[in-house]
């Protein structure tokens, strides 16, 4: 039996690295763990030839408070989305595939090169640029409308939809629901409508915390919930992230929910006919509300979102979720609206 490989112990992994023949016997890489990640073990490799690598291993439990399992396998599925978006997203804007190992539950891709600045953060210190709002829902656009061209190719691929089961729909909508009796409904019918929809490659977890700034483009990562599906959920997931931000960031309110506008006005452009699918935008907007709750009673509430404002923010989703809209621009209008915009 295989002894289980922990990449965050350096003996272990320079060990690993050694005996799999990815590095010389001779050779010592200097690794550094990367922190914030709730469901891998991240670790940076620099090389002594300048070669650096980011080593990716998927945990069975995520590190959250909430108990959150899922099967490391899905590791593997990101390694199958990141060869894949190499051929649909525009160059550079993933880093490029290096191997995985199947038995071990990890995968590396080459390092983004520095200087590069986590795209959350920069947002969060008022760092909010138009050109990176339109690169955001363009790189979107792009990826849902060439994977949607590519169907036959693509959907048998990616089939499989239980690990957006066991770490979107159920921690996020479903448990939302468990804690908001009052959005039960809402939020059953929006998972019926969602595993009913089979439209194009949907990353699942597009949003600025896996986007890396570098030398003004951006850069995605984290594709461990890509699956062939609803376009539309990734739609809500990342207005989510700009709309919380609205909130959060009272003195950029206005801007963000530009930013917002601006983003659903940029993925229409790169994704074309897709964008006007039959009920693509409507369901977009009701995944948007089912989001902006789960982000607050979720198993992976936003960690800057204060007390006070989780329970503005649930209160005013609740509201919205008893006639939702069925456009994205009215949506945005609303809500910022109801904060006082």
């Amino acid at each position: 039996m295989t002894e289980p490989l922990d990449i965050e112990q350096p003996d272990a992994l320079l060990r690993y690295l050694r005996e799999s023949q990815r590095v010389r016997c001779d050779e010592t890489p200097v690794f550094t763990v990367l922190a914030g990640g709730v469901s891998n073990r991240t670790v940076l490799v620099r090389r002594a030839n300048g070669d650096e690598w980011v080593l990716k291993q998927a945990l069975p439990k995520l590190r959250v408070k909430e108990d959150w399992f899922s099967d490391p396998a899905r590791v593997h599925r990101e390694a199958l989305g990141l060869r894949w978006l190499e051929q649909l997203a525009p160059l550079g804007a993933v880093p490029r595939f290096l191997f995985e190992d199947k038995v071990h539950h990890l995968f590396a891709m080459q390092a983004v090169p520095q200087p590069h600045e986590n795209w959350k953060m920069r947002l969060l210190a008022g760092g909010l640029e138009q050109d990176h709002v339109v690169q955001f829902g363009h790189l979107l656009g792009t990826i849902h409308r060439c994977s949607r061209e590519r169907e036959r190719e693509i959907a048998s691929a990616f089939d499989d939809r239980s690990f957006f089961e066991s770490l979107r729909l159920e921690p996020y909508y479903r448990f939302a629901a468990h804690r908001n009796p009052i959005a039960t409904d809402f939020l059953r019918k929006l998972i019926e409508e969602t595993w009913a929809a089979r439209l194009a490659l949907t990353h699942g977890d597009y949003s600025p915390k896996n986007i890396l700034v570098h030398r003004g483009r951006l850069v995605l990562l984290d594709h461990e919930v890509i699956h062939f599906g609803d376009p539309a959920f990734d739609l809500g997931f990342s207005l989510t992230h700009l709309l919380s931000k609205a909130h959060h960031l009272s003195t950029q309110r206005a801007a963000f929910l530009n930013a917002a506008q601006t983003c659903w006005a940029s993925y229409q452009e790169a994704a074309g006919d897709l964008a006007r699918h039959a009920g693509l935008e409507a369901r977009a907007a009701r995944h948007t509300l089912g989001c902006l709750l789960a982000r607050v009673d979720g198993r992976s509430p936003l960690e800057y979102l204060t007390g006070p404002e989780q329970a503005r923010q649930r209160d005013t989703v609740l509201e919205m979720m008893c006639a939702p809209p069925a456009r994205l621009p009215q949506l945005i209008d609303v809500f910022g609206a109801r904060l006082g915009n």
